[in-house]
């Protein structure tokens, strides 16, 4: 309006401006009523917008720091991380063959903030292995991905005088023996148990609480042998302190061609030749949507130079599983298999 145009007067004028504050008062209530039906949305819609991470991201894992878990732990945490925006940081909650971390884990809130990375022991043989547990393994966990352990291998201190498992059996023998766990109710553990009732030993099974200081005994000859991982023996094995005499799996280990399997060593049985996971999972009840994102965050990190190289030092051929339909699958049939191996060979840890 030009300064010089006539304006209102008079009682047309109180009028319209009356009418204008009225209008200007329902469009203030309104927005207000379009505000607060927005705040009453379901959760779920403010997640699809990337509510989720909302605070940093526990990640259990029940065995302490030195291992093949825990590295697996460290390098995806770094991955993921940079891919949310958000902390994902390690935990290391150890005691009770990881059935304290995995406990933990079970009772949290079901939101995505509190994740695991473990052996398939806590999650999986727990529930052949012991009476009483404050959580039910397999059940009180989601899926995320799953790990490839890679072969084990079995290994002496290089006092004790065999090269094969044969020989260490005829060893055990005539001679004490302990065989050292990274963990009570581990891989580790059945295989010895196994190898004590197939051959009628008496080899004492030492449990520690992960591979590092199970690995600091061997090497000092506490016990004399024990079952790990490739990268958490192999720097022993190389400078000569300690000698590896086989190795779990169907296919020998890439980083040790030249070591035979227990099965080519006429061990048959399936714990020798059953491959190995680290579950990563989440509390029973955590959302998909969650879930898949941090499938799909696996997936892109798996495919990395870096990850690819942790593969490589761990001498781990196959890549991690990490499609959901894929994963619930080998979720129920491997863990139905590890269980009923557990129970196969009634041991009590309670």
């Amino acid at each position: 309006m030009h300064d010089d145009a006539p304006r209102p007067t008079g009682p047309a004028s109180d009028d319209t401006c009356a009418a204008a504050a009225g209008l200007r008062r329902r469009q203030l209530l309104g927005a207000a009523t379009a505000v607060a039906g927005a705040a009453l949305l379901p959760a779920a819609g403010v997640r699809a917008q990337g509510g989720w991470p909302s605070k940093p991201v526990r990640v259990v894992v029940p065995f302490p720091p030195g291992g093949l878990t825990d590295a697996y732990a460290r390098a995806y945490c770094e991955a993921l991380t940079r891919k949310f925006g958000q902390s994902f940081v390690v935990d290391n909650k150890t005691g009770a063959g990881g059935t304290l971390g995995a406990a933990e884990v079970a009772k949290a809130a079901p939101d995505g903030h509190t994740l695991i990375i473990s052996t398939s022991g806590p999650l999986w043989q727990a529930k052949a292995l012991y009476k009483k547990l404050s959580y039910t393994p397999v059940k009180d966990f989601d899926p995320i991905a799953l790990f490839p352990s890679g072969a084990l291998l079995l290994a002496v201190n290089d006092k004790v005088p065999v090269k094969t498992t044969r020989e260490l059996v005829a060893h055990a023998r005539k001679n004490p023996v302990a065989w050292g766990t990274y963990g009570a109710g581990s891989w580790a553990h059945m295989l010895g148990d196994a190898l004590n009732k197939q051959e009628k030993l008496d080899m004492v099974i030492a449990h520690y609480r992960g591979e590092a200081p199970m690995v600091v005994d061997l090497v000092s000859g506490q016990i004399q042998a024990a079952v790990g991982s490739v990268q958490g023996l192999l720097p022993h094995i190389q400078k000569g302190t300690l000698r590896a005499v086989a190795a779990t799996g169907r296919a020998r280990t890439p980083k040790l061609p030249e070591l035979s399997t227990l099965a080519e060593q006429g061990f048959s049985a399936p714990v020798y030749t059953m491959e190995g996971w680290l579950p990563f999972a989440a509390p029973a009840g955590t959302p998909r949507d969650i879930l898949d994102k941090l499938a799909e965050a696996v997936r892109e990190a798996s495919a990395s130079q870096r990850m690819k190289d942790l593969r490589e030092q761990f001498g781990i051929p196959l890549m991690p599983m990490a499609q959901p339909a894929e994963v619930r699958k080998e979720w129920d049939g491997d863990s139905a298999e590890w269980i009923a191996l557990a129970t196969s060979l009634n041991i009590s840890l309670d």
